[in-house]
């Protein structure tokens, strides 16, 4: 491989020179630089092209990439191209990653390695998210790209835990490695990473795809809620060492889910697999339902592998079932007790939650201090999941009266306890009372 050396300038396809400043990281496919151009900093990756197939092929599926643009503002997508040198060897130019985002790696080990500049002293940096509504926030994200991306024809084909950059605070998702994005139907030799790659890839019987994409994403789903693996249970334990035969066995010829409610053969292990264990307990059923399906039927019958905007869907529900009680504790909505259909109840505290009845779903939404939702979650034809429409607020007048905000740009009507129905502007709100209705337009919603 042609390395770059730091103050080495590198020719940009359509004029200019990238400085070379620093080195980011390396990879399988190159290493990435941190570069100047423009008067801005970028990343650069540049690759090793001896271990390409294709390199021509590659490099031009880039080139395509870089003018059809990417599918949301959620990509760090490839920008500028170098110019290929006689030897072969190019790159090209993306966004850096903002310093508020940590890579998908270190959230699933927890840390991060911090470097003292001065001393060289490596410490661990604990990363986490900060609450459990940023973390099923970016389940939300990681799937609405991928939606995104699929609409586009195109299919991220080396799916795995590398590509992702998450902001743990607030739930936002950056998508890297793009440079393997392809067409739906091509391929420019990339497999995909032990773990991740959908049985039939392991089996060598099918090229990366669409299909392939989805089970490759049940797979870092399932990471990020559960932390571990859905197919390392006691069979893989017992192979020591997992070599390449081993891989093909696990992974691809006889993949068993850990949780399979037919096969026993692969449950996680007490002791090794201990975060698996505890979530699987935590999470509704509806969601461990989702997953059996990906992993039982999605691993021989690929078109019935659960499509993103139903994972969306489901995700969409998880967010607006966690409560977050006074007494500290923050959960889903199954993890507290039911007194009635309309009425959860803190197992810590013993507090009292009311609930709203939306017209266009079968779940009731339970109402605390704090609680929110979505443009799409009160407009059937809206997709935007990020606007908050409403939030339920205490009045600054009276001290533990709760009222709704209506934080949208449509006028709603409510009724109040006279009976009759008023217009609740923008900015405006109104008390919270048994036998309250609301009327969004589309949808409707009571508290009775």
């Amino acid at each position: 491989m042609v390395e770059l050396t730091i103050g080495q300038e590198v020719e940009m396809e359509y004029g200019g020179k990238a400085k070379v400043l620093k080195v980011i990281g390396s990879g399988g496919q190159g290493t990435v630089y941190q570069v100047q151009y423009n008067g801005m900093k970028w990343a650069l990756k540049w690759y090793d092209v001896e271990k390409m197939r294709n390199p021509k092929a590659f490099r031009a599926n880039i080139k395509n990439n870089i003018s059809d643009g990417p599918p949301s503002k959620q990509f760090l997508w490839p920008k500028y191209l170098t110019k290929e040198n006689e030897d072969g060897t190019f790159g090209y130019l993306m966004e850096l990653k903002p310093d508020s985002f940590d890579s998908f790696v270190d959230i699933l080990n927890t840390y991060k390695l911090s470097v003292d500049p001065l001393t060289g002293r490596s410490t661990k940096k604990p990363v986490r998210f900060t609450s459990l509504y940023a973390m099923t926030t970016a389940v939300i994200n990681i799937v609405n790209a991928f939606r995104q991306l699929h609409r586009a024809g195109k299919s991220y084909q080396d799916l795995n835990d590398g590509g992702f950059f998450i902001n743990v605070d607030t739930g936002a998702v950056l998508v890297c490695d793009c440079d393997n994005i392809a067409p739906d139907g091509n391929n420019f030799g990339i497999g995909g990473k032990p773990g991740y790659m959908a049985p039939e890839v392991v089996r060598g019987v099918a090229k990366p795809n669409v299909q392939t994409d989805k089970y490759s994403l049940a797979v870092v789903l399932f990471k990020l809620l559960f932390r571990g693996d859905p197919m390392e249970g006691e069979k893989v334990v017992k192979d020591v060492c997992l070599t390449e035969s081993s891989e093909l066995k696990h992974y691809g010829q006889n993949a068993v889910f850990v949780y399979d409610p037919e096969d026993t053969s692969n449950r996680p292990v007490r002791g090794i697999h201990d975060n698996v264990i505890k979530f699987w307990r935590i999470y509704p059923d509806y969601i461990k339902d989702s997953f059996i399906k990906s992993f039982t039927v999605g691993i021989t019958e690929p078109n019935k592998r659960i499509i993103e905007n139903e994972w969306q869907k489901l995700f969409l529900r998880l967010r607006s079932e966690i409560i977050s009680c006074s007494c500290g504790r923050t959960n889903f909505s199954s993890m507290f007790e039911r007194p009635d259909i309309r009425t959860f109840k803190c197992p810590k505290c013993g507090s009292m939650f009311g609930s709203l009845k939306f017209s266009n779903r079968q779940f009731r939404a339970p109402l605390y201090l704090g609680c929110v939702f979505y443009e799409c979650e009160i407009d059937p034809d809206s997709e935007d999941f990020q606007t908050i429409a409403g939030e339920l607020v205490e009045n600054k007048l009276k001290p533990g009266v709760l009222g709704f905000k209506n934080t949208s740009s449509m006028t709603w009507k409510a009724k109040m306890p006279d009976g009759n129905y008023y217009d609740i502007e923008p900015g405006k709100g109104f008390p919270v009372w048994q036998g309250l209705e609301i009327d969004f337009g589309k949808v409707q919603a009571t508290l009775q």
